[in-house]
């Protein structure tokens, strides 16, 4: 799913205008009907409605969805702050056609005259839509405000007030929607935690907006979604044999940590790869061949990984899940990287090595796949003032080292050196816990082997690490749902892409 810029949105609505035929009001009417339409459907009918309505067409939609509703025989009032300014074009036209029903219809002048809201009321916000390009002030900021203060559920159209779609929102005012009812695709906004706060549960309602203008232009940013993921994801051939399907390399665990070289060990093979060998210290090797009997080991150190003599015969390396921080890993990484011509993944304690050892950066191989949590981020790149400049950031930098970046979370995010950044749509709050990302790692790696390029490697592996989390947490639930239970749910996120 493309994720358009507030400019793109409003280009997209012109381009339906113009090419569906149909007029603007018409197709906000349609966008009203949608949201009616929802709210039919959820149980609202004793409720009374009070819709706030900004003056622009966000504000229209606000004042459609009041008439349709009160042609529905709900319970609407509808409130506009101020009285002297001249809305949009469409805004005056459903304003007219809410006249009919003039006694739901107050208006706002200060905020002394803001309506009393309590239980058995539903918020319905259409103050600003994509269209805003400045924070609230006045009497809409203190209308927020007051909004916020209440106890009721609250429906934002398209976009909670105060919201920028594709920018940072700090600082501004803005509504804490219980729901936010969005047309079409998601905005950028929704997909970045510091406004997790602000948009609830958000649905995507189809308007029906045009389909060339929506295949045909280009967008920044992409949410991966099943189809998409589908389309990536290659089935085994049946006259396949190991060697069809790649040799992988593990430089993993240390003394304290060989949970971390298990997980990332166990989902490595779970991803499909033909054979794996794992780079380990003698401390952890009656743990590993016991543990996970599936994969061969190269016992190189007593608590530590001290060398990788063959490293560069494998297909690709995954590298960093339990490794520790220790003196001699600079040197280690820095001979790995000059031996191996293909690309490879980092994380873990071989991002840390690298934030302490800048100089390394220039040395990964091109193209290879570095998956930070936001702290490791943070060291190897420098923090930054908001979820936007960090976007920024890890498409900058994708570009600058020719790497992609899979910075992780809700909605992780993978940047490309051609300067695109994907969104994943999969995963919940229950992989939060240690060792996810040690799984993430050796199930990318996994697919590197086998020959999926590197971005599809990233895209196909987050995608089904989260998938598998989503089947884990339904299992076991956010809260006691671990690591390995990931692992173990790899099979069932695979049947269902396939």
């Amino acid at each position: 799913m493309k994720i358009f810029s507030a400019t793109q949105i409003k280009n997209w609505d012109a381009a339906t205008i113009a090419n569906e035929p149909i007029t603007s009001i018409n197709l906000m009417e349609r966008a009203a009907t949608a949201c009616c339409r929802w709210i039919s459907e959820h149980n609202y009918q004793q409720k009374h409605f009070l819709v706030f309505c900004g003056r622009g067409n966000n504000g229209g939609d606000g004042l459609a969805i009041a008439r349709l509703l009160l042609q529905d025989n709900y319970k609407v009032t509808v409130y506009i702050p101020g009285t002297e300014n001249k809305g949009s074009d469409d805004f005056e036209i459903n304003l007219q056609r809410l006249q009919p029903h003039n006694k739901a219809l107050h208006f706002i002048t200060e905020p002394g005259s803001f309506p009393e809201i309590a239980h058995g009321h539903v918020v319905i916000d259409a103050l600003f839509g994509t269209g805003l390009n400045k924070p609230p002030n006045g009497i809409e900021a203190a209308l927020i405000s007051y909004i916020n203060d209440t106890n009721v559920p609250i429906i934002s159209i398209d976009l909670p007030s105060g919201l920028f779609a594709d920018k940072s929102s700090k600082g501004n005012s803005i509504i804490k929607a219980t729901h936010t009812l969005t047309f079409q695709h998601y905005k950028l906004a929704f997909l970045l935690p510091e406004n997790e706060n602000y948009c609830g549960e958000v649905t995507l309602l189809n308007i029906g907006l045009d389909k060339t203008f929506e295949k045909e232009t280009a967008a920044a940013f992409e949410l991966s979604d099943r189809q998409f993921i589908k389309s990536i994801y290659k089935p085994r051939k049946k006259f396949s044999h190991k060697g069809t399907y790649g040799h992988a390399a593990l430089w993993c665990g240390s003394y304290g940590m060989m949970g971390a070289a298990i997980l990332s060990a166990r989902s490595c093979l779970r991803s499909g790869v033909g054979k794996l060998s794992c780079y380990i210290p003698e401390c952890g090797y009656a743990i590993l061949q016991s543990s996970v009997p599936e994969a061969m080991c190269k016992v190189n150190g007593e608590e530590y990984v001290s060398s990788m003599e063959g490293i560069e015969r494998f297909d690709t390396v995954g590298m960093g899940p339990g490794i520790g921080l220790h003196p001699t890993h600079s040197a280690l990484l820095k001979k790995v990287f000059k031996k191996i011509d293909k690309p490879l993944l980092v994380d873990a304690d071989a991002l840390n090595t690298i934030a302490a050892d800048p100089s390394l950066l220039n040395a990964i191989p091109p193209l290879s796949i570095l998956t930070p949590h936001p702290k490791e981020f943070e060291r190897l790149f420098g923090s930054a003032s908001n979820d936007f400049q960090y976007l920024q950031r890890a498409l900058e930098r994708s570009k600058e080292y020719n790497i992609y970046i899979v910075l992780k979370g809700h909605y992780t995010f993978i940047s490309t050196p051609e300067g695109k950044g994907w969104f994943n749509s999969t995963g919940n709050a229950g992989m939060a816990t240690a060792g996810a990302g040690d799984v993430l790692t050796g199930f990318i790696t996994g697919l590197l082997a086998q020959g999926y390029p590197p971005l599809q490697a990233a895209l196909l592996g987050v995608y089904l690490h989260g998938m598998a989390g989503d089947i884990a947490a339904q299992k076991f639930s956010p809260e006691a749902m671990i690591a390995g239970d990931i692992v173990d749910c790899l099979g069932e996120a695979f049947k269902q892409v396939s």
